[in-house]
């Protein structure tokens, strides 16, 4: 039976001194994370944690954050990671379904952990801290800190969990508003960093990105890849998403061989033009995930990167981390042409099916839903929501299959295609459209640094109003007016947006995507 962090062991004893995770000037080594883990593992038990307990991280993305994941899971616990940024009211929403046994911060949290006890939401917690000294706030104080592991026992803690326990419960945006704990399981992780770390030839001595947050699951890649093909993972400081010039110095003076990210980071180092012709020598491999890359995008990459290799990968939370991908043969012609999804990664299969849960014809659409050893057991203690995702297969009794809210085609080739959501399909005067396809041709169009079209019900017989929010390149005046007809050029007459609104930015979620939900409030409170 494998665990997670069995990875780390082998790791650390194949090579002690290697670098495990880098952070500006601090470097872990392998025997040192191991170390470092196990002595936090022991602290855990010390205070009260058993098979099964929850630990609660809020924590920025760092090493110490990354001990307490394998600290967690060696003490035989699941992990919670929560945003540090708040805000105050979700953090108690996810405290208090989680009912953690400990708490671990840092004390810039410490205001933010106030707040979030004086709503009287939160339950009653251990809380701990891996700073040299104890930290205490208005309504809690630390029982241990960083230099409490100095006297604490650093050999392995018994293994006393199974594959099919919890690693780690992630927490994802609810249409009701309140959030979803996604339950991934050790084995769920392990099928994934089994398959991609053998077809992608990771090994010892390489240097990976750490991009994402930790509450993000692209994350769980980044670190478990890493440790169990022994690579360095050097964590990306978040401030740099913003500064595409700096973003690619870091890339290029880590001699980074993986970079993988959400899409929203390659599109904003193409708009400032950020990678030059044949930049980053040392990378090997490009990978996304999270959103669709627009085609433009990744040719601007692929021409200017002919060294490196392009991978697509799609999959939501409920199947961990990814369930397809497609490394492309070759850079694109058109831009206006979408990238397939490829085909399932090992131990997953991809469905499409009708509304009666049936095989759709090769080349229609329907809807996507996977089956295989990525899926989730559920939803944290909501059997409800659980049961109206993770479905029956038709087929095969005993089997499930999770409904992904995705329309997709499979070619003659095999490849998967995919449509954009479900729920992003309207009527608009008549017509069906997919929202994601306007997105497209907005996303050829230079003028712009980024753009999100959303649709809004005013209740009339027109049907959904078509909405678009964007963000003009620094320094360019942009209208609506202008971009009306570049894009009259691209679209039909009744695929235009009727209502537009001009931002420095576009607003994100927690998980760095764009806040499509807050978009909509905007464009319904103007129509009001």
């Amino acid at each position: 039976m494998r665990l997670l962090q069995d990875g780390l062991a082998a790791s650390a004893n194949r090579q002690p001194e290697a670098p495990a995770i880098v952070d500006g000037e601090t470097t872990l080594t392998y025997g040192q994370l191991d170390e470092a883990s196990s002595r936090l593992a022991r602290l855990f038990q010390e205070h009260g944690c058993v098979r099964g307990d929850r630990v609660c991280l809020l924590l920025p993305k760092s090493p110490e954050a990354i001990v307490a994941m394998l600290a967690a899971l060696k003490a035989g616990c699941a992990y919670v990671p929560v945003s540090p940024s708040g805000p105050a009211a979700r953090v108690a929403r996810i405290l208090s379904s989680c009912e953690p046994r400990l708490l671990i911060l840092t004390g810039a949290v410490r205001p933010l952990l106030d707040e979030v006890f004086s709503t009287g939401a939160a339950p009653p917690l251990g809380v701990g801290t891996l700073e040299p000294a104890a930290i205490a706030g208005e309504r809690f104080r630390t029982l241990f800190c960083g230099a409490d592991l100095a006297a604490t026992r650093g050999d392995p803690a018994p293994r006393n969990c199974t594959s099919s326990d919890a690693a780690h419960i992630l927490f994802t945006s609810g249409s009701t508003g309140e959030p979803k704990g996604v339950v991934i399981t050790h084995q769920n992780v392990l099928c994934f960093v089994d398959w991609a770390n053998a077809y992608f030839g990771a090994g010892e001595g390489e240097r990976w990105s750490g991009q994402t947050p930790i509450h993000f699951d692209l994350s769980t890649y980044d670190i478990y890849g890493a440790i169990h093909a022994g690579a360095a993972l050097h964590l990306v400081p978040p401030e740099l998403g913003m500064m595409p010039k700096r973003l690619s110095a870091f890339i290029r003076e880590a001699r980074l061989t993986q970079w993988f990210s959400v899409p929203s980071v390659f599109n904003y180092m193409a708009k400032f033009d950020a990678v030059a012709q044949d930049d980053f020598p040392s990378l090997r491999r490009v990978l996304w995930c999270g959103e669709v890359l627009p085609t433009p995008t990744l040719i601007y990459w692929m021409q200017r990167l002919p060294h490196a290799s392009f991978t697509n990968l799609y999959g939501p939370t409920e199947a961990t981390i990814a369930s397809s991908y497609h490394t492309l043969e070759r850079c694109p012609e058109d831009p206006r042409a979408p990238v397939p999804i490829g085909r399932a990664c090992g131990g997953e299969r991809l469905l499409v099916l009708d509304a009666e849960r049936r095989p759709v014809p090769q080349g229609s659409n329907g809807d996507l839903y996977i089956q295989g050893a990525g899926l989730s057991p559920g939803y944290w203690r909501d059997p409800e929501k659980t049961a109206a995702a993770f479905l029956p297969h038709p087929d095969e009794p005993g089997e499930r299959i999770y409904r992904t809210g995705d329309l997709a085609s499979v070619g003659p080739d095999g490849l998967f295609h995919f449509h954009g959501r479900a729920d992003t399909q309207i009527k608009s005067r008549g017509y069906r459209i997919e929202l994601g396809e306007i997105e497209c041709a907005l996303q050829t169009l230079p003028l712009l640094k980024e753009c999100a079209v959303v649709a809004i019900d005013l209740g009339g017989f027109e049907g959904a109003l078509i909405c678009c929010a964007f963000a003009p390149l620094e320094g360019a005046h942009v209208t609506p007016i202008e971009l009306r007809s570049l894009l009259a050029r691209l679209l039909p007459a009744y695929m235009i947006p009727a209502r537009w609104l001009a931002l420095p930015a576009l607003p994100k979620n927690v998980n760095g995507k764009i806040d499509r939900p807050r978009l909509k409030e905007s464009f319904l409170a103007d129509a009001h």
